[in-house]
């Protein structure tokens, strides 16, 4: 896989791959991930890259480094900074779930003048779309608008990191996030893409994230395939 030199350090760069794997169940909690000659190998970075990495996750409570053994996964949830419950995908991976990701496509659209995005973000956005799968079928459909200050898009960096960790590397921090639900028919293109029946009603979910001074960056809209799982939230006491 090959990094981008220009952004972020290296060893920050892998340490944000690595965290999505976890949180997605590609490397599974109780099990050892990749050992350092794989991971050197994999990222084309020297060892010490890869240990400076690994020992971020290590503070942050995702592996533990055993003498001989390995380095263990020993969590795969975050602690989120806004909220006392855990992220919908999350409970999915503990249930023992696979999630993967696919980015569709990422490009720069002029708004419809009748749009939310329009109203949201003004004459330009950046149109990002994306399909979360459950255990191989699809799943989720998302579509994202972002603030054009964001700049150009590497699909790479979208694939190695979540959308929020991409857009405060722009120095885009994320204040706040407000979500709406409805049932509602999805368009044509997303019946087809998550297999429904044509006209069959889904979950809808419309997100709007804030920075830190209140302005939008980022509104998406999604619709959940609930016929293969119902939307789960655990709260924490």
């Amino acid at each position: 896989m090959s990094l981008s030199r220009k952004d972020r350090p290296l060893y920050i760069q892998i340490k944000h791959i690595l965290k999505e794997r976890i949180l997605h169940g590609v490397y599974p909690k109780g099990e050892n991930i990749p050992s350092e000659p794989q991971l050197e190998k994999e990222f084309a970075v020297s060892k010490i890259t890869i240990r400076a990495a690994v020992s971020e996750l290590v503070s942050e409570g995702f592996l533990e480094k055993g003498s001989g053994r390995g380095t263990k996964v020993i969590r795969n949830t975050s602690v989120s900074k806004l909220a006392k419950w855990k992220h919908f995908t999350e409970v999915l991976v503990e249930e023992g779930h696979q999630i993967r990701k696919l980015w569709l496509q990422v490009k720069r659209v002029t708004n419809d003048e009748s749009s939310e995005a329009w109203r949201l973000l003004g004459e330009t956005s950046l149109l990002l779309e994306r399909v979360y799968f459950l255990d191989d079928r699809p799943y989720i459909y998302y579509t994202h608008y972002v603030t054009p200050d964001a700049g150009e898009v590497d699909m790479d960096d979208l694939n190695a990191m979540s959308l929020y960790e991409w857009l405060e590397g722009r120095d885009i921090p994320l204040g706040n996030l407000r979500d709406e639900f409805t049932v509602a028919v999805p368009p044509e293109h997303v019946q087809k893409t998550l297999g429904l029946d044509g006209g069959t009603p889904v979950l809808k979910r419309l997100r709007y994230s804030y920075d830190e001074l209140g302005q939008v960056i980022e509104y998406s809209i999604g619709y959940y395939h609930t016929g293969l799982q119902n939307y789960v939230v655990t709260y924490d006491r």
